[in-house]
């Protein structure tokens, strides 16, 4: 699930990124254009119900690409994304428009 909230000048947008408890895993992510796909620098935090979340600042007017890193292994794309792009590396990236 995304969620997004924009400032009051619309400026910018704080989106909040939500993988659903089913998936199974330890660990993970969010990596994209707007952290150099760094898989360190944007991990989602587990909570009570075991979803994972994390909430980033973006700026608006402006697509991005992401991805969720699984356990330091895999990558998944998101479902509720603005769509779906091909990647350099033969698989697809995930697509938010803010």
């Amino acid at each position: 699930m995304i969620h997004k909230k924009y400032s009051a000048d619309k400026k910018s947008c704080e989106v909040t990124f939500t993988l659903p408890a089913s998936i199974e895993t330890e660990s993970a992510c969010l990596c994209g254009n707007f952290n150099d796909w760094d898989p360190e620098s944007t991990p989602m935090k587990k909570n009570e119900e075991g979803t994972l979340t994390t909430t980033v600042k973006l700026e608006a007017g402006t697509e991005y690409k992401f991805r969720y890193c699984i356990d330091n292994s895999r990558w998944e794309n998101d479902p509720d994304a603005d769509g779906q792009i091909p990647n350099p590396f033969g698989s697809e990236d995930s697509v938010i428009k803010i």
